[in-house]
């Protein structure tokens, strides 16, 4: 816990101690953090980022907590929640966007302005800076696409401007993958599409149909094999409503884990190589996580 560090006492800085996780994630899972605070603007991160680094204090930047399992022990360091949630139309189809705007809203509110280009991000419960990282996608489009730059601050908190075509962009990956940048912002370059709101439509039905609504989870778990969907194979090998605790495979989309109420990471780690196991005997195919086990 901080309180037992040998740095000085962070109350006086507003964080808050002893934070439950599970309230913070969509898995709805995990102990306590030992330190919480929301930073809510660009200079707070840098300020953030600079004292952490002065103290030795482990940190971790948090999004929409949608793509994250933290472990039931907890996390011995701070939660820096990123609430940097502005966003400008800078040119006539330019988006800048703060890295805690939600993804999904971005998606509907630039197609209900007539942009297209990011109407994949409606139902994706991410952050924009989550998207980022992850270069996520759906329905054949991906953050990459339409990214033209991105804030971010270095290791030793200072701000860099990054253009998209150097963040060496794959599947599910990005250059913030190999170290600890902290993206603050990101800006869209989208093209007007009368066509765009009714795309953006088709994609949020199809996402309801076709996945789990109102369950606690977080999204697709494993990446696609090329050539391959996981959840097919996961499927095919029969995994649908298996579980193991409270940790249940889904019946409507295999490659989707929910939390039936009480699952533990635990519970969840141990599904996960399970399916990873049956996956590799069933079909050959070698399942690699999209999830971040924190």
């Amino acid at each position: 816990m901080l309180i037992k560090t040998p740095y000085k006492d962070l109350a006086s800085f507003g964080v808050e101690k002893d934070k439950p996780l599970r309230g913070l994630t969509t898995f709805g899972i995990g102990g306590v953090a030992s330190g919480y605070i929301q930073v809510k603007t660009v200079d707070e991160m840098i300020k953030w980022i600079r004292l952490c680094n002065e103290m030795g204090l482990k940190y971790y930047v948090l999004g929409k907590g949608s793509n994250c399992l933290f472990p039931d022990q907890g996390y011995d360091g701070l939660i820096l929640h990123n609430k940097i949630a502005f966003i400008h139309l800078t040119h006539d189809s330019k988006f800048t966007v703060g890295a805690g705007y939600s993804f999904s809203p971005l998606g509907v509110q630039t197609a209900r302005q007539g942009f297209q280009g990011l109407e994949f991000a409606s139902g994706i419960p991410a952050s924009v800076g989550g998207a980022v990282f992850m270069n996520a996608g759906a329905n054949g489009s991906e953050t990459a696409d339409v990214l033209e730059s991105v804030d971010y601050i270095d290791l030793d908190g200072n701000l860099q401007v990054a253009m998209a075509k150097d963040l060496k962009f794959s599947y599910r990956k990005s250059f913030f993958h190999e170290n600890r940048e902290v993206i603050v912002s990101a800006a869209f370059n989208l093209k007007a599409c009368l066509k765009a709101r009714q795309r953006q439509l088709d994609i949020l039905n199809y996402r309801k149909i076709t996945q789990p609504q109102g369950v606690k989870s977080a999204g697709c778990v494993f990446r696609n094999p090329t050539g391959k969907h996981a959840g097919k194979l996961i499927e095919e090998a029969g995994l649908k409503g298996f579980s193991i605790g409270d940790a249940e495979v889904s019946s409507l989309h295999a490659n989707f884990i929910v939390n039936k109420g009480n699952a533990k990471a635990s519970d969840v780690v141990l599904l996960m190589k399970e399916i990873q196991k049956r996956v590799m005997l069933h079909s050959g195919f070698s399942l690699e996580s999209e999830l971040r086990i924190v």
